[in-house]
Order: C-alpha cells, then sequence, then structure tokens
C-alpha cells in the first residue's frame, strides 16, 4: 500500500532511514569525529550503502544528495572520495554546502533520498 510507512533504526529521535512508497529517506550521516574529512566521507557513504541496502535500494536509486561540510576549503577532498563512489551514469541532484555541525569534531554529513527497488508484488514487500 503506498501509505505505508517502514522505519529502520528506529530510536526515540529519529529513525536511520524512512521508506514511503518507493522512496526512501536517510537520517544525516557522519563518520568517526577523530577522522579526516576524506575518511569522514568514507564512513559517510559506507553507512549509506548499508542502509540503502536494508531498505531494498542501492547508490545507483539515489535521488536527491545534500551534503554539509563544516568547512568549504574541504570541498575538493570530499569531491574526490565522492566521485570516485559515485556509479557512472548514476549522479544524483546534489547540493553541498557549509554548515555548523552537531560535533565541532565533525567536518562532513551526507543526506540521501533514494528510490527503492520496485517490489515485488507475487512476494508482498
Amino acid at each position: 500500500m503506498m501509505s505505508d510507512i517502514i522505519r529502520h533504526g528506529t530510536k526515540q529521535r529519529m529513525s536511520s532511514a524512512v521508506r514511503h512508497g518507493d522512496v526512501i529517506y536517510l537520517a544525516g550521516q557522519v563518520g568517526n569525529a577523530e577522522d579526516g574529512v576524506a575518511d569522514q566521507t568514507r564512513t559517510c557513504l559506507e553507512k549509506i550503502e548499508t542502509l540503502l541496502a536494508a531498505m531494498d535500494s542501492d547508490k545507483t536509486r539515489i535521488l536527491q544528495t545534500t551534503i554539509w561540510l563544516a568547512d568549504m576549503a574541504d570541498f575538493a577532498t570530499m569531491n574526490e572520495v565522492w566521485d570516485a563512489w559515485v556509479p557512472e551514469g548514476h549522479a544524483p541532484a546534489r547540493a553541498c554546502g557549509e554548515s555548523k555541525l552537531a560535533r565541532k569534531e565533525l567536518k562532513v554529513e551526507i543526506l540521501v533520498i533514494a528510490a527503492a527497488q520496485p517490489r515485488d508484488l507475487e512476494r508482498g514487500r
């Protein structure tokens, strides 16, 4: 049913991912605070892949991405990791801006909206 809402990793404050119909919304993903921007970006992207898989999707189905950097001076470094990760021909609509993040050690946060795999009606998915 189109109005079904499926939540994943739900806690008091938020869910890690929410699926409504065939659209998946991921919470902002961050890396390890002790890492530099490249490694934080890699960790964010690994988390995104894991969450998308749990919600019947993958990185080729990302529709839109919003990236927040604590310092736009890290834009080129983050983009090197991003560009190597995005499958050719599957780049989503994307925005990137500078923002104060939840903790001063965090350098990047990535939000994703993706399409789910088409549901298999015979299996009731």
